[in-house]
């Protein structure tokens, strides 16, 4: 996929059919994310057991919330799962998460994830919720200065088990 001629980003809502399609983006996404800070092992571990192709799809098929589909120039480069969710430390129970928002890596600096966080937060706001949350590695210094630039700011903290690794993620709102 070549981005450097971007002429567009369009934000779709996905359904099943596209189910497939985000299963392979799902895990293709995380491990360009993610591999280069993580042992081999360790994603491995976790591609395998917790965020299996199937999973994912019984996650798009099975309705288990939103998932919004990013695409440029007509080719899929970024998506976005939202679920119906409270963080145990929030302040209200009228809440959304982000609980995925990934793009391709040719996508990255491309807008791509501006356009994806701006339809999250417009979902939410249409929805009338108070907050919009998300969990991010607290590792992950490019997706964290991402999330503040957007009004994201640090409330709490929870582990998150990567293969063998018991990493921290920290727990980010923004209120609407």
């Amino acid at each position: 996929m070549n981005l450097n001629k971007l002429n567009c980003v369009s934000i779709v809502l996905a359904g099943k059919e596209d189910a497939s399609l985000i299963a392979e983006m799902s895990q293709r996404t995380f491990y360009d994310t993610f591999a280069k800070d993580n042992t081999e092992e360790d994603m491995n571990i976790f591609l395998n057991r917790q965020f299996t192709k199937e999973a994912l799809k019984a996650e798009v098929e099975n309705g288990d919330g939103i998932f919004l589909l990013a695409y440029c120039d007509k080719v899929p480069c970024g998506y976005v799962r939202m679920r119906y969710s409270k963080p145990d430390r929030s302040s209200t129970d009228n809440a959304i998460e982000i609980a995925r928002i990934y793009n391709e890596r040719d996508a990255i600096g491309k807008g791509v994830g501006s356009a994806l966080m701006q339809k999250c937060i417009d979902i939410a706001k249409e929805q009338g919720k108070e907050m919009i949350w998300l969990g991010v590695w607290e590792k992950n210094e490019r997706a964290i200065a991402f999330y503040q630039k957007w009004g994201f700011e640090k409330f709490a903290e929870h582990p998150f088990l990567l293969g063998n690794d018991l990493q921290t993620d920290w727990l980010m709102k923004r209120m609407l």
